[in-house]
């Protein structure tokens, strides 16, 4: 199985997908990897939060996402 990766907001804009799978098991790095370089800029961002099977990390840095696990990329909310 995979982890699903869904992307939200300007994410989706740069990643021109709303979501794809990638292997699992997935950590912080491997995250990083799989993005490609621009989009992993815009994720390292410490702006950008990201859920894990709907809860927040404290620290994205310690990412681990195991088979069939949604990571959720959230970028900052704006608005008015």
């Amino acid at each position: 199985m995979a982890v699903r990766i869904v992307f939200l907001g300007k994410l989706a804009d740069l990643s021109g997908e709303a979501e794809r799978e990638v292997p699992a098991p997935l950590d912080w790095a491997q995250l990083l990897a799989s993005l490609g370089p621009g989009l992993a800029q815009a994720v390292a961002d410490g702006t950008v939060r990201i859920a894990v099977d709907g809860e927040l990390l404290a620290d994205k840095s310690m990412l681990s996402a195991q088979a069939g696990s949604e990571v959720a990329l959230l970028p900052p909310v704006s608005g008015g």
